[in-house]
């Protein structure tokens, strides 16, 4: 009799209490799932990462496209005895009407100068250039007036494929 009531102690010792059957598969369900979101939120960061990169780097591009071209201007802008020929000055103004990245030519622009020209080449390229970036998205205007001071605006326009609205890079520089 005692060798059965140990038998029954260990096999009841042995055997799960009858409330517990399945806990083991709803713990290892919760883990799968709290490990699936964790992963998850790791790639939307890493997803968030990557875009904001991009956006630098672009934002980076256009600063250095309207930097290129304001050094193109103070260099090739011609001098009367080491002041700034006006007229000279104002053949690099490109596409002086419009606003918000949507520019037209005024009739009195003057025709498009040859290392502007090169500049908007460079910039609309497919490989090298700024995405979404067109010719009629880029801005110089010259301010020759007496309290202009000579003062060239650059204005650099792309667009993203991800994006809705197009990004704008705008440079001051006074040329004299």
């Amino acid at each position: 009799m005692l060798a059965l009531r140990n038998t029954h102690r260990q096999a009841c010792a042995s055997a799960p209490p009858r409330g517990q059957h399945g806990v083991f598969l709803i713990e290892a369900l919760l883990a799968i799932l709290i490990f699936s979101l964790g992963i998850l939120t790791l790639v939307a960061i890493q997803t968030a990462a990557i875009t904001a990169q991009n956006d630098a780097q672009y934002r980076v591009e256009g600063a250095n496209f309207a930097d290129q071209i304001v050094s193109e201007i103070w260099l090739n802008v011609k001098r009367d005895s080491g002041t700034v020929n006006v007229a000279s000055l104002q053949e690099f103004q490109y596409r002086t009407a419009g606003a918000n990245c949507a520019y037209t030519a005024n009739k009195t622009d003057p025709s498009v100068h040859a290392l502007v020209t090169a500049w908007l080449d460079s910039i609309t390229h497919a490989g090298t250039g700024l995405p979404g970036a067109t010719a009629a998205t880029q801005q110089i205007l010259v301010d020759t007036s007496g309290t202009g001071y000579n003062k060239v605006t650059v204005t650099v326009c792309w667009q993203s494929p991800l994006d809705a609205a197009p990004h704008r890079h705008t440079l001051v520089s006074f040329i004299n």
